[in-house]
């Protein structure tokens, strides 16, 4: 079946004016190699460890970690044009706003203009500029426009492609239900698509095919290959060059669109994707390396409305963005009220803790994508012997290609149970010289490890895990490593380890690879981040196989890449919806969520698996995609999640409604499971047993053939601990045929009354100089300044950037709003009169902002010496004194004028002395 378009004319309308510098606020890694589980203990209390106790990570310092920031989405009042905005009044809205700017002496640089999904623009300015502009009664709300960082591949398995379409039954969906997408565009937003590929149908290697192509019809290119809007990196180039052709030299993309719909020769080693006959659109926002910036996503989304997409993908996002109104989840909200699905990864910051995913993922009405490790892979191998066994193994990325051939006696510089093996921190190695050195992962970077090894003599380097699981580690960084640097599971590091303690090992180099039962295969992978949202709306919603997923890559890149990502978890998604709506044209975008989340499968917990334990709702969402099951279903049930709330409002009674498609009545038998409950830091969660109570109005429910029922179900939250994020499971079991879930998640006890701000290690929020400043936007030197507390306060000419004050934040938990406002000192230090009065003193304010992204992470917000004056709000110089800088933070979903919902700090003196 051909499902119904809509038509709406290109987007003539993305609109750009000239972008100068970019900076953005919160990033995300795209590409994270997952690290495996260990156990733990139950004790009395339900408490079953922490993220630290069950899981041992490469260390990344204690230093603070900035985000920076310098280029703003501005939100106005109007609403877009998908929302009933008339274009003309948005474009005068528009000017209005540049008008009240000028003469509010703000100092703004207009990078893009939208009103199709989302009224507003993005801006250049300083944080004082921001304030400025704030002024105007234009002006809904302030963003910052954040940083996505584009990700490496891992090119170090062979097929893998294969098992993961298995794991969601899309090899069924194909083979026996014979759908394949035929019919349906699926736009691509990402790093572009290399359509010269033949699993794309393009010529090949060659090249000589033009853009547009049979299988990529559309698409646009909205940077060029320099474009880099990564401040640390040395090829840094934030001015975009856009074109129409929106060829992949970066990877991601093709990579990303092969999982989605790749039509190869999969007997010649070629990809076959999800959905191998759907148009794809390829909407280009990377450069060939680098980092892009939310706005130009917000530009590409536009874009794909006006081509008239049915899917649209994002495998990127804005790690820790964890609102809904960021610009790029409201508008993709928008799109889904157009009648498109938009589904996005989640975020691949699992390992920074809770309340860790991102936007767009996070929007209300996306459909955010968790991932699953893969159930197999190919791997290269080495031999050891005395019985040449294979040792299959990934390559370090940032070392030399292991070779092919030759022999190394093995070393060993510790044992299983050094935690701390070949760090720095234990003295020197033993003597290494023209070995092959085994190494315990852990505590210290694998740069680190690999270098002491290096610079003991070691000729290759063996890394094995310290928990059960696959990694591929990275040991790029100065000096360089010189030598071969592989990783191997902790299984078989240890019997590595029993072989070298025996006696004399030895190492062979081979071309051999060997398929790998991966440990952790369907379980969630370690990387995945967790939700919820920064209102307490349950994502992700489901998920799908990204870890260890081989698929295209463009082929001056060797054709064929390995990449792990809820970036590759979200495509498997894409594409089945497809294969979803070309046997269902009648379902709307709500429609499909719900139903896929109805089918979905639940996963053990990773961290304890086989134990009985369920892995936290806000980790996996409904669970695994079963595409199949969800297209041969005769029922549904809606909603397809609850989300709870905080249970300081005490039990939630609702209903849920079975729709029954078939010919014969359906009879489901009412339960519900509990799944893993986290609590304590954001950073460190520990992890709980369940506990929620649930109670349904009856114990079984008759749904007749060709109609539907409802039943009311009252949950209530588990008594403990403080603050943790429960979850769980209603189940509609028939006697014959699959079982229906819905996922629930809520919070244990009162949300405004969490701590936002705290020390983070370094006693913050904190006044601070910034005392280097390599490169700046406006007034704002925090991109990649060096800060100096003052506990006592300090004396600042206003000279520049490096003479004015800086107010440090660490945000342990998302806020709604935040504010920093201008006082007069009194001689004992305190904050005084509001210096301009209570409408003219707020320096800075925020909306919506996520928690740090690190245990010591911050934001620094420079103030530049000058107010708001008059109704109209002109930026002036204050007069040389001393002044107080005060700090408002509203806590998530709280009441400004509630005291209990908001937090303040006030600094210590600001001296003003112009000289």
């Amino acid at each position: 079946m051909t499902r119904p378009r809509r038509r709406p004319g290109r987007a003539a309308a993305i609109r750009r004016a000239g972008m100068v510098t970019v900076a953005g606020a919160g990033m995300i890694a795209a590409t994270v190699m997952p690290f495996g589980a260990a156990s733990a203990g139950e004790t009395d209390n339900g408490f079953l460890g922490s993220a630290s106790d069950l899981a041992e990570v490469t260390a990344s310092g204690g230093e603070l970690v900035h985000e920076p920031s310098g280029s703003w989405f501005i939100e106005l009042t109007e609403e877009p044009a998908v929302r009933g905005g008339q274009r003309a009044q948005l474009r005068q809205q528009r000017a209005r706003l540049l008008a009240d700017a000028a003469e509010l002496d703000a100092d703004v640089d207009v990078r893009y203009t939208y009103d199709r999904l989302w009224n507003g623009i993005s801006v250049d300015a300083s944080e004082a500029d921001i304030a400025r502009i704030r002024g105007s009664r234009e002006v809904a709300a302030v963003y910052p426009v954040a940083t996505v960082q584009a990700p490496e591949p891992q090119d170090t398995v062979s097929p893998a492609m294969e098992s993961a379409l298995g794991m969601t039954g899309a090899d069924v969906a194909q083979s026996e239900l014979g759908l394949d997408g035929a019919g349906l565009r699926v736009a691509v937003i990402d790093s572009g698509i290399d359509y010269d590929h033949p699993d794309f149908g393009g010529s090949g290697i060659d090249g000589g095919t033009d853009f547009p192509t049979g299988r990529v019809p559309y698409g646009y290119d909205f940077v060029g290959d320099a474009y880099n809007a990564d401040s640390s990196s040395p090829a840094y180039n934030p001015v975009p060059a856009p074109d129409d052709d929106p060829d992949d030299c970066g990877g991601h993309g093709t990579h990303v669109a092969g999982i989605v719909g790749a039509d190869g020769d999969t007997t010649a080693g070629g990809v076959r994707g999800v959905a191998p006959a759907a148009e794809l659109g390829a909407y280009r926002v990377f450069g060939c390396d680098g980092s892009t910036t939310a706005d130009i996503i917000l530009a590409a989304l536009e874009m794909a409305h006006a081509d008239g997409m049915d899917v649209v993908n994002m495998s990127l996002g804005a790690g820790f963005a964890t609102w809904p109104q960021y610009p790029t989840a409201a508008a993709s909200d928008a799109l889904v009220d157009e009648g498109v699905v938009v589904v996005a990864s989640i975020g691949n910051s699992g390992a920074s803790g809770t309340w860790s995913a991102g936007a767009p993922g996070v929007g209300e009405k996306v459909i955010g994508v968790a991932s699953f490790d893969n159930v197999r892979y190919d791997a290269r191998a080495f031999t050891a012997s005395p019985d040449d066994r294979p040792f299959p193994y990934s390559p370090a990325t940032g070392a030399p290609e292991p070779p092919a051939d030759g022999s190394l006696p093995m070393s060993r510089t510790g044992t299983t149970d050094s935690p701390t093996d070949a760090c720095t921190a234990e003295g020197p190695l033993p003597d290494l010289t023209g070995t092959a050195a085994l190494i315990r992962r852990g505590e210290c970077p694998f740069h680190e490890k690999a270098v002491n090894a290096q610079n003991a003599g070691a000729e290759a380097v063996v890394l094995y895990n310290n928990v059960p699981g696959s990694f591929a580690p990275t040991v790029a960084g100065e000096p360089a490593v010189t030598i071969p640097v592989v990783a191997v599971s902790q299984a078989d590091g240890h019997e590595l380890d029993a072989r070298i303690a025996a006696g004399d090992t030895t190492l062979t180099w081979t071309e051999e690879t060997v398929t790998v039962e991966n440990p952790t295969g369907g379980l969630i992978s370690s990387f995945s981040s967790y939700g919820m949202t920064a209102e307490l709306d349950l994502k992700p919603d489901l998920g799908a196989p990204g870890g260890l997923i081989r698929s295209t890559y463009p082929l001056e890149e060797g054709g064929y890449g390995l990449l792990s990502g809820t970036s590759m978890s979200s495509p498997h998604v894409a594409g089945a919806v497809a294969l979803l709506l070309q046997a269902r044209p009648d379902l709307e975008p709500g429609q499909v969520r719900d139903l896929l989340q109805n089918h979905a499968v639940p996963a053990d917990w990773s961290l304890i698996p086989d134990s009985g334990y369920i892995e936290p709702v806000h980790r996996q969402g409904a669970g695994m995609l079963a595409i199949d099951t969800a297209i041969l279903a005769d029922t549904s049930l809606t909603p397809g999640k609850l989300s709870l709330g905080e249970s300081e409002n005490g039990p939630v009674t609702t209903s849920v409604t079975v729709r029954n498609d078939g010919d014969a009545d359906v009879v489901y038998e009412l339960s519900h499971v509990d799944a893993i409950t986290t609590a304590d830091e954001p950073n460190d969660p520990g992890f709980y047993l369940g506990g929620a109570s649930v109670e349904f109005a009856v114990e079984s429910l008759t749904v007749p053939a060709g109609g539907e029922a409802a039943v009311e179900v009252t949950i209530t939250a588990p008594d403990g601990p403080e603050f943790g994020q429960y979850g769980g499971y209603l189940l509609l079991t028939p006697e014959d045929g699959d079982t229906l879930r819905v996922p629930f998640a809520g919070l244990v006890g009162d949300y405004q009354s969490l701590t936002v701000l705290t020390g983070a290690g370094a006693g913050l929020p904190a006044l601070a100089a910034v005392t280097q400043c390599d490169r700046f936007v406006g007034n704002d030197c925090t991109m990649n300044g060096v800060f100096g507390l003052l506990p006592d306060g300090a004396s600042f000419g206003m000279s520049g950037p490096d003479d004015m004050p800086a107010i440090l934040v660490h945000r342990e938990y998302p806020v709604e709003k935040l504010t920093l406002e201008l006082f007069k000192a009194r001689k004992d230090g305190s904050a005084g009169a509001p210096f301009g009065g209570k409408n003219n003193n707020t320096v800075l304010e925020l909306d919506y902002l996520g928690r740090s992204g690190t245990a010591t992470g911050f934001n620094a917000y420079v103030w530049d010496g000058t107010r708001s004056v008059g109704r109209r709000g002109v930026s002036l110089n204050v007069p040389d004194g001393d002044y107080v800088l005060r700090l408002t933070v509203v806590k998530p979903l709280g009441d400004p004028e509630n005291p209990d919902h908001v937090e303040t700090w006030d600094s210590p003196v600001i001296t003003v002395d112009r000289g």
